[in-house]
């Protein structure tokens, strides 16, 4: 586990989805009290997640924490609180779509396409029932690539998580960041963009020192900050449920997120001095 025996004051970045939460968005057991006792001994709690920032600050209610920033879109949207307490998008990292489009319809023609401009809008070929639309709009796949965006995201029902991986992996993304989800789902971000790259400008931000920072997740999409944590002389702690290569990734396994992963981290950390 992470050592913190000195107090130092940790940054502790937390994914969202089986990691501080359930299928259902129930917290995991015990995460609020333990994040809420991480904040009263000092230390920083923010989420890193791939949701978009509506899908986000529902979270960060829930969980009573209202750090500086949240890194949003695996790293491509940061949103910074205001003197007023409210959020607002800070840096933004932008792509053109249109080469991963084009290359992922000719081999996922069925799929359901989502991206995300810079300002939060979301444009969408086909509903999905699990997909938050706010401030989304239904178009042609065409018009998906007509402005730069933060984000693609792509669903494809019809294979399982090992043969999309696998497709993925042959078709040639080679200008963007990519990160396969637990089902059939793809998000690109901007090459070289990912959770780790969004915190390392939070940590420059902040003037805090990199080494002092605990990351916790448990999909591929935590891999690029679980690396950029354990480079700076950090932790990164995956979920007991977490693939197998996001496990060989980290410095430390938790529970799985049903058992209250998280909270078995944040209890063993010491005070800020």
């Amino acid at each position: 586990m992470t050592d913190n025996a000195s107090g130092q004051r940790l940054l502790i970045a937390l994914d969202v989805d089986g990691t501080v939460v359930l299928e259902d968005e129930s917290p995991s057991p015990g995460v609020l009290d333990a994040v809420a006792e991480a904040v009263r001994d000092g230390h920083e709690v923010m989420l890193a997640t791939g949701r978009s920032w509506a899908a986000t600050g529902r979270i960060m209610t829930m969980l009573g924490i209202a750090p500086e920033y949240a890194v949003c879109a695996n790293g491509a949207a940061i949103y910074k609180r205001g003197d007023d307490g409210e959020y607002e998008r800070f840096h933004t990292e932008l792509f053109d779509p249109s080469p991963a489009l084009d290359i992922l319809e000719q081999h996922l023609p069925d799929a359901h396409y989502m991206v995300e401009h810079g300002d939060g809008t979301r444009l969408y070929t086909d509903e999905m029932h699990d997909w938050s639309l706010n401030l989304a709009h239904q178009v042609t796949f065409e018009e998906l690539k007509a402005q730069p965006v933060s984000r693609i995201v792509v669903v494809s029902p019809e294979h399982d998580e090992k043969d999309f991986a696998e497709l993925v992996s042959t078709i040639g993304l080679n200008q963007v960041s990519y990160a396969v989800g637990w089902t059939a789902w793809l998000d690109i971000a901007p090459q070289g963009v990912d959770k780790g790259s969004g915190l390392d400008l939070v940590c420059a931000w902040l003037g805090h020192d990199r080494a002092n920072t605990v990351v916790i997740g448990d999909g591929r999409n935590d891999l690029g900050m679980f690396a950029w944590a354990q480079e700076n002389g950090g932790t990164a702690v995956a979920m007991g449920q977490a693939p197998e290569e996001v496990k060989d990734a980290a410095s430390y396994i938790t529970r799985r997120v049903q058992e209250g992963g998280v909270t078995e981290v944040l209890r063993g950390l010491q005070p800020a001095r």
